[in-house]
């Protein structure tokens, strides 16, 4: 069994992690703006999200010859650690309902907004966790400064928010300037199919055809956005997505220290002379749970969506393929994040692998360059877009500098 040992190291899978569990979102963005059903999303990324857990598992849990204290991943399959499986299983159980509501959320509040509300959730509640669990080794004096950054750049990302829902709201005023019709008119046609297409438009993320493609940042965008995505926002209350969002932070918050106790066993739930779970071991059982449980909520949704998401069925899920790569690429990527991110904590402690809770910084480079997030924004918005960035770098470097060793 293979155990990074070292700081450096602990690090490396913290920079790693941060870069995949920030990329995963922006593609699962993508593909629901381009008209494909989440549920079909979700339960082709589900699949290769355990595949990821099994692959690090059969490798980096099976390296190295299996002792009675370090055993391997086979190994441990039938030692009787029970309580330790199940602390595993109830974090995959909350971080599969978390990240399927975020799916539902980034389509009405917007992919850095959500991640930066579920991040700071997690950061004030799992962090916290996760220090006192770890009985401290966290550098305290670096940590909590750390964690009071992140907040700082919660603030600013709120204020991101709430100026670029002015600057669209203004956009949208001129909308006779982008499409002809009378200022202020009400014969904006929004489509509610799911896959419908502005006649001469094609994908507008990939992009093809871009002379009668819509510019990113105009409101004739964000209209054509609307028409294209399979979640329709337009009239409904952003509160829907704020609520689901703020749900989605406290199932995000609960699931690393699960997985802490899973590994550690502070409680001291098993019996003497069992030893821990290791951490490729405790990860197979949570990702295990994760994927039955998104494949059960997953299927239902199929025949009874919820938010007025088009009705689908198994046989419409297996015959679609438009996009099923990139699902499967976003699951690859969370699986990978995920267990980079237990791999560096069981080494570093938990609180400061909490450090790649500063993924907004990687989902908000995703969102302006491939979705044209704050294109055309005003400047008081690109300040505090600055401003909210900077932060995230502050608070990253802070959180991975309290890393302490464990014994």
């Amino acid at each position: 069994m293979y155990l990074v040992e070292s700081k450096g190291g602990a690090i490396g899978c913290m920079i790693l992690s941060l870069f995949f569990l920030g990329t995963w979102p922006a593609i699962m963005t993508l593909l629901e703006r381009r008209g494909r059903l989440p549920q079909h999303t979700y339960l082709d990324y589900t699949m290769t999200n355990l595949l990821a857990a099994v692959i690090i598992a059969f490798t980096f849990g099976e390296i190295g010859k299996s002792s009675p204290e370090q055993p391997n991943f086979l190994t441990q399959l039938s030692q009787d650690n029970w309580p330790s499986v199940l602390f595993a299983m109830a974090g995959g159980v909350v971080l599969s309902i978390g990240n399927l509501s975020t799916q539902y959320a980034w389509a009405f509040v917007g992919l850095s907004v959500v991640e930066v509300v579920t991040s700071s959730i997690t950061v004030v509640i799992g962090t916290t966790l996760n220090y006192f669990l770890d009985d401290k080794i966290n550098k305290a004096e670096i940590l909590f400064p750390g964690v009071a950054c992140f907040l700082i750049a919660v603030c600013l990302g709120s204020a991101v928010h709430t100026s670029n829902a002015v600057d669209n709201r203004a956009k949208l005023s001129t909308l006779s300037n982008d499409y002809g019709t009378k200022q202020g008119g009400t014969d904006i046609s929004v489509s509610k199919e799911p896959n419908s297409n502005i006649v001469g438009t094609k994908d507008l993320e990939n992009g093809s055809r871009a002379s009668e493609k819509a510019k990113a940042g105009t409101a004739a965008f964000l209209v054509e956005l609307e028409n294209r995505r399979s979640i329709k926002v337009f009239g409904k209350s952003t509160m829907i997505g704020l609520t689901i969002t703020f749900f989605a932070g406290v199932c995000f918050s609960l699931f690393s220290p699960a997985f802490n106790l899973a590994t550690n066993d502070q409680w001291h739930t098993l019996k003497t002379g069992v030893p821990h779970l290791n951490v490729y071991t405790s990860f197979f059982y949570f990702s295990a749970s994760c994927f039955v449980i998104a494949i059960v909520l997953n299927i239902s949704f199929l025949y009874y969506p919820v938010l007025n998401t088009p009705k689908s069925s198994l046989r419409a899920y297996l015959s679609d393929w438009d996009g099923r790569g990139w699902a499967f690429l976003a699951g690859i990527l969370c699986g990978f994040g995920n267990g980079l991110q237990f791999m560096g904590g069981q080494a570093a402690g938990y609180a400061a692998a909490d450090a790649v809770q500063a993924l907004p910084l990687v989902s908000t480079f995703w969102g302006v360059l491939v979705f044209g997030e704050y294109r055309k924004s005003s400047r008081r918005t690109y300040i505090l877009l600055g401003g909210m960035l900077s932060m995230f770098i502050a608070a990253v470097g802070i959180l991975m500098g309290s890393s302490g060793h464990r014994k």
